[in-house]
């Protein structure tokens, strides 16, 4: 599939749920340098590493003006249920409407495991630049030391 925003375009603009209820999109951080990670489930192990991974550097996120935000399917409740049991900081978004976000980003695809298909989320981050544009991208992304590398990108740019 080409149509998947790629660096340079706009970060589509679509409102996730926060576990709180709230509404968030790209948007709101116009002006702000903000990195999107999405995963593929809460409490999963690769999941819970790569979000206290972003969640132990996000003071120096913040220091450096960058904002955080990862996405999975998972409701708002099991959000919050897998804040709390980890203790995390980085800000999760529900991305559970069909036809969202992640859709619209082309990484909710189909994946096979086990001879098993079924559609599940690829694990991609987006560093997005103040003006909105995606400034660089991580595909299919190895959990090991990822959130210190999206860090020294965020700081570059």
């Amino acid at each position: 599939m080409n149509n998947k925003p790629g660096v340079g375009d706009p970060f589509p603009d679509i409102a996730l749920e926060t576990p709180d209820g709230a509404g968030v999109k790209a948007s709101d951080f116009a002006g702000r340098k903000l990195v999107v990670f999405f995963y593929p489930k809460d409490n999963t192990p690769g999941c819970t590493v790569e979000n206290i991974d972003f969640s132990t550097l996000k003071a120096e996120f913040d220091a450096a003006g960058v904002a955080l935000l990862g996405v999975s399917k998972d409701s708002p409740k099991k959000h919050l249920n897998f804040i709390a049991k980890h203790g995390l900081a980085a800000p999760l978004a529900s991305d559970a409407e069909e036809n969202g976000l992640s859709d619209a980003l082309g990484i909710w695809t189909e994946k096979q495991n086990y001879g098993r298909t079924y559609m599940g989320m690829v694990r991609t981050t987006y560093l997005i630049g103040p003006d909105g544009r995606i400034a660089r991208v991580w595909n299919k992304v190895k959990v090991k030391g990822h959130a210190a590398e999206v860090l020294e990108a965020a700081r570059a740019l």
